[in-house]
């Protein structure tokens, strides 16, 4: 389990996060959401130790991140995967050499046992063949999914994305979001996930914390988010057509 109790962040003069704290479960997949600005990058980059947070607590299970040494943190690094926005790919890379990265920086495997950990993520997330292919023979969902399987090379216990279905079509978001949330449950990893996507967080959000100007304006369930009476996240997703749908589903008790 993930926790997070209080946590400030601010760059010069501007307040980014205003005391946040929320919980995030193992097996589970929780969704940040909220307007450009609101802090949700911000938010998941201190999860990661990209950014330092000046006050509050970062608790991996029982291990307080932001207060350790270095080489402690080094420790929780092994066991966090990262899915960045655009995917993050190394140009330069094959495939096979995107993936392995990870396991080159944190383990002592053997290129034998390396190769075979690529090929079974490359497997898991259904890109047979790829291993010598360069990102720019890619397309986008391809792209995500080899970043995907990068985030997993680890086994990770923690997975963070940032905007995993960015730049992709409805169909291909579908079925990334498929993939997160199916690699989720299957190895029991706690999955946090900024999206902007409202279809998203109707597929995949077993928690759904929304953030207005820095802070959790407010949390709950997928179903809850259509039945609050909270302003600030009403005021959010109104104009998506998926909320007019859901609504009048609810109010004709359908």
């Amino acid at each position: 389990m993930l926790e997070v109790k209080n946590l400030h962040k601010s760059f010069g003069e501007a307040h980014v996060l205003k005391g946040i704290s929320a919980t995030f479960e193992k097996g589970k997949t929780s969704l940040i959401i909220g307007q450009s600005g609101s802090g949700k990058t911000v938010f998941i980059k201190c999860l990661i130790g990209l950014f330092t947070p000046e006050k509050g607590v970062i608790d991996f299970d029982g291990r307080l991140f932001n207060k350790l040494k270095e080489k402690e943190k080094r420790q929780i690094r092994k066991e966090i995967g990262m899915v960045f926005q655009g995917g993050a790919l190394y140009d330069f890379m094959t495939v096979e050499e995107n993936i392995m990265f990870p396991l080159k920086m944190f383990t002592k495997d053997t290129k034998q046992e390396m190769l075979k950990r690529v090929n079974f993520v490359l497997d898991r997330v259904n890109l047979h063949n790829t291993n010598h292919k360069y990102p720019s023979e890619l397309s986008g969902g391809m792209i995500k999914r080899v970043a995907i399987a990068r985030a997993i090379v680890m086994r990770p216990k923690y997975l963070f994305c940032d905007e995993p279905n960015s730049g992709l079509d409805p169909q291909t978001a579908i079925l990334i979001d498929n993939l997160i949330r199916e690699i989720t449950q299957e190895y029991n990893i706690t999955t946090v996930i900024n999206s902007h996507d409202m279809n998203s967080v109707m597929e995949i959000g077993d928690k759904i914390i929304f953030l207005k100007d820095g802070h959790k304006a407010w949390e709950g369930t997928k179903d809850d988010v259509f039945r609050t009476e909270n302003k600030a996240i009403v005021d959010f997703v109104y104009s998506s057509n998926l909320y007019k749908k859901v609504k009048v589903a609810l109010l004709r008790g359908e």
